[in-house]
């Protein structure tokens, strides 16, 4: 109980503050966002409904008694020292009259606990449920001043800390609508800003239950503001938030005219964050986004480190936040599971979309020392799992892992895209990609990224619909494979890979199957793959493979693959290919390319087209124990055309030519 005169004095100071003011401060503009109150707010009614005075005082009280509070207690400004071990138990009553009791063990309802009402001594509540009602604690629900609504942060931040003095586990908000200024120090403090510090923080070993009509709200911030949140959690341990809205002031706040796209504030902060949960909150129009979690400190400093972990985010709603729903700087242990993640980054009516644009941004900080050369991570991201969630209309996309490892992307319903770059132990695994809106003009999943960071990466199961390009393969070490890609103008795209296995994908586009178009493959594995393009496609399409000095040793083979229907695979302007062990219906087309081997493949069945087709300067082009079927399609088609510049440079061995 040590704390507990400091936290009630603050809390009181806040209420004297409060009702020695005036209409001071900017109001809050007309317009808002979504659910903005209209007119006066109703406040939730309070369970302390007997108006009848009580009969009886304290004067007389007994050690180890009872007190049923079925009636309403005047304290008259007194202050009362009670005996050993008093009990105050409700039924309806209140005790008012601004008093003071001072306690000597015993327990009270928090039902009786109002501003009017100071304790000292030791106490505890009888109940660790805490219900909070607004009108007991001279909290200003609806519009109001910044002022005002900066004392509202002070006020329910204090009365949290205060009631958990008294033993309270679980703060209970009901019916509830309410402004917080979140971009202003508090005064007396002149110290530097921080937003996890200004927010309404919550306490360690501590529960914040809100209602389905709990709304907490942005006050609008002046221009050029960059920071501020609602709600912060901030170096503690065992945090549960469950329920409530919080609405940002993306459409109300201004914004200056130099504005990068940075400016806003978020809705919640997680920093050192230990065992948290938050659990079906919704968050509603953030300036600068929904959530961010990161760490104090930097991991290069392992003294002054407070890394966030074990954190929980499920089944809250993001909608319409600026710039994206959630940042991920600093932290591991994390699971994002069953949330719902709507039009992340999107324009509206008084506010663009700002940077980024993806519902989630795992994005630590890194940098090289200038003089060793030695890659210092600031920041970690990772253990990561981001699971059974459903994404809609985003415009960047869902998820990008920029920086971080051992990120999982897991049973999504997903209408834009994922990407990764310089990641490792990074997985993209049995998500349902549907494009809607600007995603059907772009990808679903891109795997980006190069270097000693970019390695181990994983891309398998997904089911893709609709996009232009299924997957973009151009990392190092990505293992793609059981993808399913329909309804698409390209399946999968090869540009500049390291390292890379596409293995046993189906593919059904209507132009190409796997293409390559000016890049690079180098050590590439195309396995099992089963390929259909609509007619007129290319099952393969590879032109301006590993044409430079830098690439010209690269070597990319395709095994063991299916090409269903009558379509070709094309290589031109090509090197340091081997088409193996694959069947397919539809020829093979070489151009202008050298060091190209085609082979073993049991079963090459054209129609209207040449078995394989040689065209153009070619070299050490070599075509091995291939079973190709007579071509049906017209007379001038053959098993092997050979109308090469230099026809004796190709090596034709084992091959045959069959009805």
């Amino acid at each position: 109980m040590k704390n507990l005169l400091y936290y009630l004095f603050i809390f009181m100071t806040c209420i004297a503050i409060s009702c020695s003011k005036e209409d001071i401060g900017e109001t809050i503009p007309e317009t808002g966002g979504e659910g903005e109150p209209d007119g006066e707010v109703i406040p939730d009614n309070p369970e302390n409904v007997i108006t009848t005075p009580c009969d009886f005082d304290l004067s007389n009280v007994a050690a180890n008694s009872t007190i049923i509070l079925n009636c309403v207690l005047d304290l008259n400004k007194e202050t009362i020292t009670l005996p050993q071990n008093v009990n105050f138990e409700f039924e309806g009553g209140d005790i008012i009259g601004n008093g003071k009791l001072i306690f000597s063990g015993g327990t009270i309802d928090g039902r009786l606990l109002s501003d009017q009402l100071q304790l000292e001594g030791d106490v505890k509540l009888k109940d660790p449920t805490f219900k909070f009602y607004s009108v007991r604690w001279g909290i200003v629900e609806g519009k109001t001043t910044s002022d005002i609504a900066l004392e509202n942060n002070q006020k329910l931040e204090n009365l949290m800390f205060w009631t958990k003095e008294l033993g309270a586990t679980t703060f209970q908000i009901g019916k509830f609508d309410a402004y917080f200024e979140v971009t202003k120090i508090t005064p007396p403090a002149i110290t530097t800003f921080r937003a996890s510090k200004e927010g309404i923080n919550i306490p360690s070993n501590f529960t914040l239950e809100m209602a389905d009509n709990t709304n907490l709200r942005t006050f609008p911030a002046e221009a050029g503001v960059e920071n501020g949140a609602i709600i912060a959690i901030n170096d503690v341990d065992n945090v549960v938030v469950k329920g409530g809205k919080l609405y940002g002031d993306r459409n109300v706040r201004a914004y200056s005219p130099d504005d990068s796209g940075l400016e806003g504030s978020h809705l919640m902060h997680i920093q050192s964050g230990r065992n948290v949960t938050i659990d079906g909150v919704k968050f509603i129009e953030g300036s600068k986004g929904g959530l961010t979690v990161y760490s104090k400190g930097f991991s290069t400093n392992p003294a002054d480190y407070k890394p966030t972990t074990g954190v929980v985010i499920k089944n809250c709603t993001f909608q319409d936040n600026r710039r994206m729903a959630m940042s991920l700087t600093d932290c591991r242990d994390v699971l994002i599971e069953g949330n719902t993640f709507i039009n992340s980054g999107q324009p509206m009516a008084n506010s663009d979309g700002g940077e980024v644009g993806y519902a989630i941004n795992v994005e630590p900080a890194r940098r090289r020392d200038a003089d060793t050369g030695e890659l210092l991570e600031l920041q970690k991201a990772f253990d990561i799992i981001i699971r059974k969630n459903t994404e809609t209309n985003s415009r960047g996309g869902f998820v990008t892992v920029t920086i971080g490892q051992n990120i999982t992307v897991e049973d999504n319903d997903i209408d834009s895209r994922v990407v990764y770059s310089l990641t490792n132990g990074t997985k993209i695994l049995n998500n349902r990609f549907n494009a809607a809106g600007a995603a059907k003009d772009s990808w679903a999943i891109f795997t980006a990224g190069g270097g000693e960071t970019v390695f181990n990466n994983e891309v398998g199961g997904n089911t893709i619909s609709g996009y232009t390009t299924g997957i973009v393969v151009s990392s190092n070490e990505a293992y793609v494979h059981d993808n399913t890609i329909s309804n698409g103008a390209v399946g999968i795209q090869l540009s500049k890979p390291n390292d890379t296995r596409v293995i046993n994908n189906k593919v059904d586009v209507a132009e190409k199957g796997i293409t390559a178009t000016n890049t690079f493959i180098n050590n590439g594995e195309i396995r099992g793959n089963e390929v259909t393009t609509a007619s007129g496609g290319f099952h393969v399409y590879f032109t301006g493979v590993n044409q430079t000095d830098e690439s010209k040793d690269y070597k990319a083979t395709l095994v063991g693959n299916t090409f269903f229907n009558a379509n070709k695979i094309t290589l031109s302007r090509a090197k340091g290919i081997t088409f193996t062990d694959n069947q397919l219906i539809g020829g093979i087309e070489i151009g202008n390319s050298n060091d190209i081997e085609i082979s073993n493949n049991k079963k090459i069945q054209p129609n209207d087209s040449d078995g394989i087709r040689l065209f153009g300067a070619n070299t050490n082009v070599s075509l091995l124990n291939n079973t190709i079927s007579e071509p049906t399609g017209a007379a001038r088609y053959v098993c092997i055309n050979n109308n090469s510049d230099n026809p004796a440079a190709i090596t034709d061995t084992g091959n045959t030519c069959s009805n």
